[in-house]
């Protein structure tokens, strides 16, 4: 039992169109692995191996190699491994980390040579991220899917929870809390083209303004903040504002969640890019804040004063933050399940410069890490993030600028369309900036191309809005947008955050289609 067989499984399960298909086999896998190599498996399948930012690309896999003739590597050899290539830095640390990826790849059958190819550039075109890997460790460890995305939540790790569901069952998945210091995956928004169609859903609920700005989860712990990203990294450095603002709070630990945006004089939000490269910046943040100062608004309290406010429904937690967060620190919101006056708190929120509203249902506890039905976005136009899947070059003067965009949207478990599915391609809403950044941020993910066209890994999420959508043979869903133009990238969202296919089926459907 070793690399093979997770290789092997991995190449089954891209070639499998149910989810529960995949599901089983990978199970089967985790199960015969057991909790010695199961874990290591986990962090192969699911993505997590690409957070290790191993520094080699598809340039890096060239002229490796050939594979060996018989089976030796084991599932946690291969994990050490790339911890150790990810792990090399300094002089010197090209020539070294191609020394061991050579010697890993000369000890590599072919079909294992073919898996961690895949696993480095993020090409296992299977569909097993996160999610599903969860549901399979689920299965293989006997516990409900439940457990396993609660601590996965808390802990963030799929290798740790993995570990703890495969060797302790249960009571050891039990064992993962929220800890004040630690950020958990936040909750996501499912989409819906109006506030009428959000409120069918979740009944009379708090709409709040939807603001343009970057996801912050702030953690504090007396005189001690952390603040995180969406994506889980630490920025605290970068965001002294939103650290001031927590400590000035009446609170002795608190977990919140919110938005860290740039405003102008007149109080209406600076244009996001501002917000999101202030935020990204590493430059003196005492200059950086005279330049661009943020402001930060809070919407949700997860933690308050040693008690975890997590499963409590929304009412009770928004209640909390009103009686820890002054006004002016919290986002606007109003209870209504009345479509004209929810249409009307849409107006006020769109008049402030806003992107529009999140509906939220006032029952619903905090489903960290999960677009589901509890929180609803609704925007004025139609918007999607989607995903990049290839680009084509440029000619007049776009020549030498990969232009036309490929964009695909998350199949999330429909029969036969696999991981990504495209909706068409633009070129529209490109400036020149855009143009010549998206080109070398396209060649570094970079996986095979031909005369006219370059495939990537799919990683960019963009955010494209679109006049409506229609129905096309030419695409695996039937649909495609129409007149779809970029409205701008986002680097603070990760390709499991883009939009499914069943939001766009949902659009089409409201639309007659």
């Amino acid at each position: 039992m070793g690399l093979r067989r997770v290789a092997l499984v991995s190449r089954a399960v891209a070639g499998e169109s149910g989810r529960r298909a995949k599901t089983a086999l990978l199970a089967d896998c985790l199960r015969e692995l057991g909790p010695e190599e199961g874990p290591a498996a986990v962090v192969l399948l699911s993505g997590e191996a690409q957070r290790l930012r191993t520094g080699v690309g598809p340039a890096g896999l060239r002229d490796l190699p050939g594979p060996a003739a018989e089976a030796s590597l084991g599932v946690r050899e291969a994990e050490r491994e790339l911890e150790r290539i990810a792990g090399v830095h300094g002089a010197g640390a090209r020539a070294e980390r191609r020394r061991l990826l050579v010697d890993l790849f000369a000890r590599a059958t072919a079909v294992e040579q073919e898996f961690l190819r895949a696993v480095l550039v993020g090409d296992l075109r299977q569909g097993a991220l996160d999610a599903l890997v969860g549901e399979a460790v689920a299965q293989a460890a006997g516990v409900p899917v439940a457990a396993v995305r609660r601590a996965l939540m808390f802990r963030g790790s799929a290798r740790a929870v993995a570990e703890a569901a495969l060797a302790g069952g249960e009571p050891a998945l039990a064992a993962f809390r929220l800890e004040v210091g630690r950020p958990v995956r936040p909750m996501l928004a499912a989409s819906a083209p109006d506030v009428g169609s959000a409120l069918e859903r979740t009944g009379p609920a708090a709409l709040e303004w939807k603001l343009d700005g970057v996801r912050v989860q702030v953690h504090r712990d007396g005189g001690e903040v952390a603040v995180f990203t969406r994506g889980l990294e630490d920025v605290t450095g970068r965001v002294p504002e939103v650290a001031e603002a927590a400590l000035a709070l009446p609170l002795r630990s608190a977990v919140l969640d919110g938005e860290a945006i740039a405003l102008g004089l007149d109080g209406r939000p600076r244009p996001f890019q501002e917000t999101a490269a202030r935020a990204a910046s590493r430059r003196d943040p005492d200059r950086l804040r005279a330049e661009v100062p943020l402001s930060v608004f809070f919407f949700d309290l997860l933690h308050r004063d040693g008690a975890d406010l997590v499963d409590r429904p929304g009412l009770e937690r928004w209640a909390a933050l009103a009686e820890a967060v002054p006004p002016g620190l919290r986002v606007g919101r109003t209870e209504t399940g009345d479509r004209e006056r929810a249409s009307a708190f849409l107006r006020e929120s769109l008049a402030l410069g806003h992107e529009g509203v999140l509906v939220k249902d006032r029952s619903a506890g905090y489903a960290a890490g999960r677009r589901g039905a509890g929180w609803i976005k609704v925007k004025p136009r139609h918007t999607l993030d989607l995903v990049v899947l290839a680009a084509e070059w440029g000619s007049g003067r776009r020549r030498g600028f990969l232009s036309n965009l490929h964009l695909g949207a998350r199949a999330a478990g429909e029969p036969g369309l696999g991981p990504w599915v495209m909706l068409g391609k633009t070129f529209k809403g490109l400036t020149d900036e855009t143009l010549a950044w998206q080109t070398a941020e396209l060649l570094a993910r970079e996986t095979e191309r031909d005369d006219w066209t370059v495939r990537v890994r799919p990683e960019l999420v963009v955010e494209i809005a679109f006049d409506g959508v229609q129905r096309s043979p030419r695409y695996p869903a039937g649909l495609a947008l129409r007149f779809a133009r970029v409205v701008r990238y986002r680097p603070d969202k990760g390709a499991g955050e883009a939009d499914t296919v069943a939001t766009v089926r949902e659009i089409a459907a409201a639309e007659g289609l």
